[in-house]
């Protein structure tokens, strides 16, 4: 009898722990916040910003095509720090102008702050000329060519607290018959087997002239990124150089993988002296790129930058040389390009072409996959505003706009 009864009132303690635990609405986790910081320049183009100063603004939406953005009075103007950085999550990462410590930064209350900083150990760094790539969530390797363009330096941080945890130099060298290495190269990580690709090419005249005679092709030394030996090093035969190589990925995004872990970038050769674009492949697996691969035979200049969309569909933002190639040329405009059938469709809204615009340096879109929707600003003959590309739909309409008087320049996005 006594055990019958501790049967039953277990059996009844069961029941009732069902039945609490099923009237308990498990919450959903929290969504991410992002917010947008756009970068203008009052009165002219920023281009590579050495010689401009910049102002940044944060805003939590770009949608509304009746708000005009104003920066008079609003935002902050950068002075210490570059306009080009490494951004990740909240933060953005750089060399600062004084060019002697490396700087984990939070654009926050509109206004430029010290999350903590690095200086220096052994290799030294310019600002705006490296590039970079993420091995891990935490783990930033930084590479440039050293002050003399004759050899590769490396470092490695710990971005969560903004170690140095190695640093060291590569094994390659200047090739017979030229006298420096291109200021910073690309750098790229493919995660699937774990190898580093970096893009680097030869140029025969010193440091600082004015005239420039590159090797044909551009490099690719295959590295392992534990011991940052180069294992492979391959000389190309589909462009001649890399976008970007002066300053890495900094201001532009010039390479990306897909879902199946294929590497695509940026390139361009010349054709008649004049620069066309190329949108080159590395497979998976493989480390040269796929001969005869170009998923954007349409160009008609230089490929500027390119963001994924997903399902093989690429933002591309180039140019136009037929009407000009300067940075204030009213002569880029934005495209879809598609990797698999190697075409391309020049963005409308409302069935007329967007205009061109002008700027040819910087990152002016942003993917923001939370939202699966592309934002992408022009500096028209008319106005200055953004537009919005939504992946899923294939829909263009446009966000919000420029006041007069700044020229756009670049868009991040960064998680609250």
């Amino acid at each position: 009898m006594f055990y019958s009864l501790v049967a039953a009132l277990m059996l009844s303690t069961a029941f009732s722990s069902c039945s609490k635990d099923d009237d308990k609405t498990v919450p959903d986790p929290p969504k991410t916040v992002y917010h947008y910081d756009l970068t203008v320049v009052a009165g002219n183009h920023g281009g590579m910003s050495k010689d401009k100063s910049h102002i940044t603004l944060s805003v939590a939406s770009l949608s509304d095509a009746t708000q005009t953005i104003s920066f008079e009075g609003k935002g902050s103007e950068i002075t210490n720090y570059t306009m080009e950085s490494i951004t990740d999550g909240k933060y953005y990462y750089q060399v600062p102008v004084s060019s002697d410590r490396f700087s984990k930064l939070q654009f926050k209350d509109n206004k430029m702050t010290v999350v903590q900083e690095q200086k220096f150990q052994e290799n030294t760094y310019k600002a705006r000329n490296y590039t970079h790539a993420w091995t891990g969530d935490n783990t930033l390797v930084i590479m440039s060519t050293d002050g003399d363009h004759k050899n590769v330096m490396w470092t490695k941080l710990n971005t969560t607290n903004m170690t140095i945890t190695g640093e060291g130099t590569l094994s390659v060298k200047v090739a017979e018959g030229y006298n420096v290495l291109t200021t910073s190269g690309v750098l790229a990580y493919r995660k699937s087997d774990n190898k580093l690709f970096y893009f680097y090419y030869n140029k025969k005249e010193t440091s600082g002239s004015s005239k420039t005679s590159n090797e044909p092709f551009f490099r690719i030394a295959v590295l392992n990124p534990q011991t940052m030996a180069v294992e492979q090093e391959i000389v190309n035969k589909e462009a001649a150089q890399m976008t970007g190589s002066a300053y890495g990925e900094l201001l532009q995004q010039t390479v990306f993988f897909d879902e199946a872990d294929n590497l695509y970038l940026s390139a361009f050769s010349s054709v008649n002296k004049k620069n066309i674009g190329k949108l080159l492949r590395i497979k998976k697996g493989t480390f040269d790129f796929e001969e005869g691969y170009n998923a954007f035979p349409e160009a008609k200049g230089k490929l500027l930058t390119i963001q994924y969309l997903g399902n093989g569909k690429v933002l591309a933002y180039s140019g136009d040389n037929a009407i000009g190639s300067s940075i204030g040329d009213v002569a880029y405009y934005y495209s879809i390009i598609d990797v698999n059938s190697k075409s391309s469709t020049r963005l409308a809204y409302n069935g007329v072409e967007i205009p061109y615009s002008s700027g040819s340096f910087s990152q002016r879109s942003v993917f923001n996959a939370n939202e699966k929707k592309a934002y992408f600003g022009v500096n028209t003959a008319d106005e200055q505003c953004i537009y919005i590309y939504d992946a899923a739909t294939g829909n263009v309409t446009k966000g919000v706009s420029i006041a007069a008087g700044y020229y756009f320049d670049q868009i991040r996005l960064f998680e609250d």
